[in-house]
């Protein structure tokens, strides 16, 4: 239950991040928006969602982990409203910036939460329920404005009833989460261990309960006579070593092009060969199979090793990425068959970048931190892999109008075989220890 509660957050960054593409036609002609306007609007909720990835950490570490998703349940809701009532683009812009703070907290606040409530050998699949969430909010997304473009295509202001639809999950994510507990862990840190005791007994057997309370209250005791996380503690070298790495692994994510399809399908689908009408439900494919593969890879997550599963999933997204680069390249215009050929590839890349890096990322950046900095090291990567995303969305569609599908999918492709040395060389294993275990022994082997 907390984990389907507290996962209504990755509802709302998939549906946020989701329903621009089909909002966007109807949102120009309403408010008059041009091609610089419209790219304004589009990307300030990305730029929202790296500063608010970056605050929300901190805030979570002051004032709570559950504290923190209420908060951002009232700036889904205000922002969503906003966004919808806007009776001009810069008032539009304004409420997705809101709107995107909101986003970019709770993707960094909802992974650390689970990681933090759920028992160590539940972990991986608990934590990852919020990427199932994510992708779903955006398949949602798509099928929403898809239904909503056929009832009320007519309506000038029917972009404004896709936006509003988010803000039922808003409100169902405002009154659960003021049930539920908060992270035991986070209690401790704040000496409130007979408080973190109860909590840990409503989600544990009390005999164990007792066991890994013993255990973080000494790991909390320990860290207390070191200085309180925050930027000081990235001058301690294996502190530091795990924040670049988990940086690094948010930006990799990124460059895989994921969000290029998320953000740019439908564009994407009609360049390949397909009708503006086909390639539009073409596109809710991507959405589908993002979904599947993201519910592959959870039944996967706790019985294949991280790094295992990650050099996995970045071999298998070269692959596909040479694929549709190469179907672009060499089969001819003149070919029927050619853009449901270059759709399998990018549907089953999409399957397999859900099925792996999509939620393992997310679930590594709520596994590698040190309690002291987890919610502040979590918001730094996390802020990191927002900008990654944002130069993705600014450059994907310069490059496929300067290069084309083919050169745009092979640079893609060598990102991913980078992607496989930095994991081969850099990125330790986190699968089968508690989290104050996995601190243990990235310290000492760095001391």
């Amino acid at each position: 239950m907390v984990a389907f509660v507290a996962t209504f957050g990755g509802l709302l960054f998939g549906y946020d991040t989701g329903v621009i593409n089909g909002a966007v036609d109807p949102m120009k002609s309403d408010l008059g928006l041009t091609a610089v306007t419209e790219g304004f609007v589009v990307s300030i909720l990305i730029f929202g969602a790296a500063l608010g990835a970056a605050v929300g950490g901190k805030l979570a570490d002051r004032y709570g982990r559950k504290h923190n998703i209420l908060m951002l349940a009232v700036i889904f809701i205000v922002g969503t409203i906003g966004c919808a009532l806007a009776p001009v683009w810069p008032v539009l812009a304004l409420f997705r910036f809101v709107l995107g703070l909101a986003v970019g907290g709770a993707s960094a606040t909802v992974p650390v939460y689970l990681a933090e409530v759920a028992p160590t050998e539940k972990r991986g699949s608990l934590v990852t329920r919020n990427e199932v969430m994510i992708v779903t909010g955006q398949f949602a997304a798509f099928v929403v404005n898809a239904v909503i473009m056929n009832v009320w295509g007519q309506h000038e202001s029917v972009w404004r009833y896709m936006l509003v639809v988010a803000v039922l999950p808003a409100i169902a994510l405002l009154i659960g989460m003021l049930r539920m507990p908060e992270s035991p862990r986070w209690l401790s840190s704040q000496d409130r261990d007979g408080e973190a005791l109860a909590v840990l007994k409503q989600v544990r057997s009390p005999e164990r309960a007792e066991a890994e309370m013993a255990e973080v209250h000494a790991l909390v005791r320990e860290e207390r006579q070191a200085q309180t996380g925050g930027w000081s503690d990235l001058a301690v070298p294996w502190i530091r070593r795990l924040v670049v790495i988990g940086a690094v692994l948010g930006i990799f994510q990124q460059l895989t092009g994921i969000n290029s399809i998320m953000y740019y399908g439908t564009q994407l689908l009609k360049d390949s060969g397909f009708s503006s009408n086909g390639a539009i439900i073409a596109n809710t494919a991507n959405g589908l199979f993002s979904v599947l593969g993201v519910t592959v890879g959870i039944m996967l997550i706790n019985k294949i090793n991280r790094r295992t599963m990650l050099i996995g999933g970045f071999t298998l997204i070269s692959v596909f990425h040479v694929l549709v680069g190469a179907s672009a390249m060499f089969l001819p215009d003149s070919m029927p068959a050619k853009p449901y050929i270059i759709l399998v590839f990018v549907v089953a890349f999409v399957f397999s970048m859900q099925g792996t890096l999509g939620p393992l990322v997310w679930l590594m950046l709520s596994e590698m931190f040190p309690l002291k900095i987890r919610s502040f090291a979590m918001g730094l990567s996390v802020f990191v892999l927002w900008m990654a995303n944002a130069g993705v969305t600014f450059g994907f569609p310069p490059a496929m109008a300067a290069v084309g599908i083919a050169p745009t999918f092979f640079v893609f492709a060598v990102i991913g075989v980078l992607g496989i040395v930095f994991v081969a060389t850099m990125v330790p294993e986190t699968r089968g220890k508690t989290l104050e275990e996995f601190e243990d022994e990235i310290r000492l082997q760095h001391s």
